[in-house]
């Protein structure tokens, strides 16, 4: 099946993203050359056919899964689906791994949630299954040890971290009816090169100026990931199925890439009071995001 496996870190999105739609991405698109063959093949056939996947794709096919009876924790098989991406000539491939990020996803939820939740949504024969089969796979060859998936995911926000690694001028935004999808889009898009080097930046920052923490160490775990991963690659964060939590105005006004940039260039140049007035605008604007999800 397509899709090569390295040092997994952190897991990607999965059973714990497709129980609602309102999750959001971060992906990494290497060009073709990154892969090995045969896999090399598969993608350069798969991409000339020009079929354009998007996370609404994935997220059905998903769902499937677990309508179905009994429920399937994660797929059978693997995705041979990706998304592509052709830019200034050079086309990029993001497998979706739905199968591994499956699986990854579902270690997570029961560590996670109380059992009793965890049997409501998915019954523990089902969860046994997935674990063996999971095992299994991973002893099958030893690159399947630590492999790890091109897509992350998290439900109702987007993690400060993420936003670490853009620019305010990559922000992609088009309002509903505006696209080729008609749904509204909001996402950031960078060279691979433009992320590590921001990440490193902000880490320095962070390390000078805070003591270690989760966004330390969060921020830690993303740069050893994006380490995996081609130097030519691009990295998009994508709002994903989060456009439709958020009030139009409120998302054609979301600058959050340029707040997190604002509290960290306050904090390199010591100004504890912008720094701390650039966080609550973002810490405001992603609660409210987050409160919709215990709204009745």
């Amino acid at each position: 099946m397509p899709g090569r496996g390295s040092r997994h870190e952190g897991a990607g999105v999965g059973l714990s993203s497709v129980l609602v739609p309102y999750a959001a991405y971060l992906r990494v698109y290497e060009p073709l050359a990154a892969f090995p063959e045969p896999d090399r093949g598969y993608w350069y056939r798969y991409a000339a056919q020009g079929a354009q996947r998007t996370a609404q794709d994935e997220l059905r096919q998903s769902l499937a899964g677990l309508l179905s009876v009994p429920p399937l924790a994660v797929p059978v098989r693997e995705s041979g689906e990706a998304f592509v991406a052709v830019v200034d000539g050079v086309t990029h491939v993001c497998p979706w791994r739905t199968r591994l990020r499956g699986w990854l996803a579902l270690s997570e939820l029961v560590e996670e949630f109380p059992v009793p939740v965890v049997d409501a949504v998915l019954p523990r024969a089902a969860r046994e299954q997935a674990e063996a089969d999971f095992a299994a796979w991973r002893a099958e060859k030893p690159e399947n040890a630590d492999a790890r998936p091109w897509i992350r995911g998290a439900t109702w926000h987007v993690p400060v971290r993420w936003f670490t690694l853009f620019d305010d001028s990559e922000r992609e935004y088009e309002p509903a009816g505006a696209g080729e999808s008609k749904q509204p889009v909001m996402r950031y898009r960078t060279p691979m090169v433009q992320a590590r080097r921001r990440t490193a930046r902000a880490l320095r920052v962070l390390k000078d100026s805070l003591e270690e923490g989760p966004l330390i160490d969060g921020l830690v775990d993303v740069g050893r990931w994006l380490e995996e991963f081609h130097p030519r690659s691009l990295v998009e964060l994508d709002y994903g199925g989060l456009v439709h939590a958020i009030a139009p105005d409120s998302l054609a006004g979301d600058r959050s890439a340029a707040d997190v940039a604002d509290a960290l260039a306050a904090l390199r140049d010591e100004d504890g009071t912008r720094a701390g007035e650039a966080y609550e605008r973002l810490t405001d604007r992603w609660r409210a995001v987050r409160e919709l999800q215990y709204a009745s």
